[in-house]
């Protein structure tokens, strides 16, 4: 048999046929294992729940320096705006608290308001991404309702001693180290993993518009300067063959420097800096009963606390020690000011277990405890939520040319109740071709900053007292799709078109001034600050997405791979206006009617140990929509990125050069402050990474366990 050719013959309750794929990327990507749709393992070509992958050979290729970078270059259906507080992520026209970012299946611990910090994630880390679609409750709980996004890292099976050190450099002064030491001793593996980010930032526009004025040199920059390290330890022993237990924890500190002693002072030039300091802790285990069922426990700690470092005497807003508000407490240059420490404990019991006539049955129980420290923020100093958990999931096949997954998740929260949240997807395989169909339910109990905080936030020349809202109800959504897919030798194109309505949807939106406390108004009045507005969190009466996402990969020879995305959007909400007593209609703030992505790889081994990569993409958004401070101007983007591999495969010692330009044609979004960009991309930049592997042991193979009878057989 030709080395190029590969037959992956696949039966179906007895009924046989063979599929015959050509090349390497062909035979991997059939062979991909995936796990998000139904939290256990299947071949990609039958998850039963669509899904889709970002291989590491794609992230080699595009050269990526973070996570938004690589979702918003190899999707099309993200877009982001990233800022000091977040990445401000968007997926399917809803924002960050809808999306759930898993990382090896757990939780990505971020911020109360929802603004997960990607930053926390190292892009050499990742082996792939996997994206599901729409609402996945029943089996993952509250914010799981626009999609998952679930990051899987990469493991090292080398026994003896591994070594790697990754550098990257480019313009801004932006760099980004990551090591990582790994060692296996009989039964016990260590992981040792170091990352280090920094950049100066950049500055779009002097311009800012500040107190009716249009002011052309203003110091504060798109993007500002800021430093994060990170260091990472996992353990994991294997007492016996089919048992594995773990130990991991982490600890990250940013810094972010902004901007001070600003011409204007009216200007957002700022007397204070950020810091960020995360942390978690995790043990669990997995026993693998057979070769189908296993029991999985997960218990973890998670910490995500940020600082005001004063720069200057500062006047700040907050609650004094007897609990009431002001909008002038001091604080001196050198002092350090709480803004919230959250922090998270969970604790997951998982058990999957192959039954009688072709059902796999996944079961599980949860309970989750948040508590957020804010003596400044909140008026009681601190809350806390918990919620539990009962969920169960049954794949099964009743027809040989039909997959069904059910489920259904109990979730009691302290403040909200109880409530059943269903799920059911069907997949239809014709030979080459798979129809899918999915209907789930969502449901999202309101965040403690939602219900509790309290904070200023001057933008231009207006401050914005916001304000969280006790009498919030829970989120809910109801979410359908149907897709085609095509999965041949050289062409895999799919199509999906979905709808998303959300009831009871949260927003931060302008209410009545009589609504903000008294000392608070009359403090401000008068005092040069310019027009106070109020804003509260609201339940929006309703709310609904619907698009289409269009993707396509096809690879006429064996070294070139061609891949495209393309998504349409639109939305609209409804919401109750306590000035004009009506429902009006708004936008969801964010949303782009059309996002495209499109992706050349060239690849090619030469007879001496070189092998040459080379990329050319391109990203881009039409016009995006928003209620307040103007709409995001319209962009395309495109990158050239190569990749120079040395070293032989059974070598200890392996190197790649990754050499790149971004933004080739010099595109910058000069929209001036506060109003929105497109794009924050400063124009081109350049970039060059290093990497170095070291590795003296024997590689261990791995085998991944199929839970269906057709996979055992592929």
């Amino acid at each position: 048999m030709n080395k190029y050719t590969i037959y992956i013959c696949v039966a179906l309750t007895g009924a046989g046929f063979c599929l015959k794929a050509r090349g390497q990327e062909a035979a991997d990507t059939l062979r991909q294992v995936v796990v998000t749709g139904t939290g256990t393992e299947h071949l990609l070509r039958y998850a039963p729940v669509a899904t889709e992958v970002i291989s590491r050979k794609a992230l080699d290729a595009y050269g990526g320096k973070s996570l938004e970078d690589i979702l918003e270059g190899l999707t099309s259906q993200f877009a982001f705006n990233e800022g000091d507080m977040g990445s401000q992520m968007q997926m399917g026209g809803l924002g960050n608290s809808y999306i759930l970012i898993l990382v090896d299946g757990k939780r990505l611990h971020g911020d109360v308001g929802g603004e997960n910090d990607l930053s926390l994630i190292d892009p050499q880390n990742i082996e792939r991404i996997e994206i599901v679609k729409g609402a996945q409750s029943a089996l993952y709980g509250s914010d799981a309702i626009a999609g998952v996004v679930n990051i899987i890292t990469r493991k090292h099976t080398e026994e003896g001693l591994f070594l790697e050190n990754a550098t990257r450099y480019g313009s801004y002064n932006d760099a980004r180290q990551h090591n990582t030491l790994a060692w296996t001793v009989g039964k016990l593996t260590s992981t040792t993993s170091f990352q280090l980010q920094h950049t100066d930032g950049w500055q779009n526009t002097p311009e800012e518009y500040a107190e009716a004025t249009v002011l052309t040199d203003s110091r504060n920059k798109t993007l500002n300067r800021f430093t994060s390290w990170q260091l990472r330890e996992r353990l994991t022993y294997t007492p016996l063959e089919k048992l594995e237990l773990y130990a991991e924890g982490m600890y990250n500190h940013k810094s972010i420097m902004r901007p001070q002693n600003g011409t204007h002072p009216s200007c957002d030039v700022y007397t204070y800096d950020l810091m960020y300091r995360n942390a978690n802790a995790s043990v669990g285990g997995k026993w693998k009963i057979n070769k189908t069922d296993a029991l999985t426990l997960d218990v973890d700690w998670n910490k995500h606390a940020y600082f005001y470092e004063y720069t200057a005497t500062t006047l700040t807003d907050g609650y004094d020690p007897n609990g009431n508000f002001t909008p002038y407490f001091p604080y001196l240059r050198g002092q350090r000011n709480l803004q919230s420490d959250q922090q998270r404990v969970m604790a997951q019991l998982k058990g999957t277990f192959s039954l009688p006539q072709r059902n796999l049955l996944t079961a599980g129980a949860e309970y989750r405890y948040d508590y957020l420290n804010a003596p400044m923020r909140t008026e009681n100093g601190s809350a806390s939520d918990w919620t539990a958990a009962l969920y169960a999931q049954d794949e099964l096949t009743l027809l040989p040319w039909m997959y069904l997954t059910a489920g259904l998740r109990l979730n009691v929260n302290e403040s909200f109740g109880t409530r059943l949240t269903p799920k059911l997807s069907a997949m239809f395989p014709l030979g080459d071709f798979r129809l899918r169909l999915n209907w789930g339910q969502g449901f999202k109990t309101p965040t403690t900053k939602e219900l509790y905080y309290r904070y200023l936030h001057v933008m231009g020349s207006s401050t914005y007292y916001n304000m969280g809202n006790t009498a919030l109800k829970a989120q809910t959504s109801n979410y359908l799709s149907a897709g085609a897919e095509y999965q041949g030798e050289r062409l895999q194109v799919s199509l999906t078109a979905y709808r998303n309505k959300l009831d009871n949807m949260i927003a931060l939106v302008n209410v009545p001034v009589s609504e903000i406390p008294p000392n608070v108004t009359a403090e401000y009045a008068g005092d040069g600050s310019g027009e106070i507005i109020a804003r509260k969190y609201e339940n929006m009466e309703d709310a609904r997405t619907w698009g289409i996402d269009l993707s396509l990969s096809y690879s006429p020879t064996r070294d070139l791979t061609l891949s495209a995305g393309y998504s349409y959007l639109d939305t609209k909400a409804h919401q109750y206006n306590s000035t004009k007593e009506r429902l009006v209609e708004a936008v969801i703030d964010g949303t782009a009617h059309h996002r495209w992505n499109a992706l050349a790889t060239w690849t090619h081994a030469f007879s001496r140990p070189y092998k040459l990569g080379v990329s050319l993409s391109t990203r881009g958004s039409s016009r995006r929509y928003y209620e307040n401070d103007g709409d995001g101007k319209p962009y395309q983007l495109w990158r050239l990125s190569t990749t120079h591999d040395l070293g032989k495969p059974k070598k200890p010692l392996a190197y790649r050069l990754e050499l790149g330009v971004d933004n080739i044609f010099n595109y910058t979004d000069r929209t001036m402050r506060p109003y929105h960009l497109g794009t924050i991309s400063p124009g081109t930049t350049v970039y060059a990474t290093f990497r170095i592997q070291w590795r003296k042991g024997k590689r261990i193979a791995i085998t991944n366990t199929k839970h269906t009878k057709e996979d055992e057989e592929d």
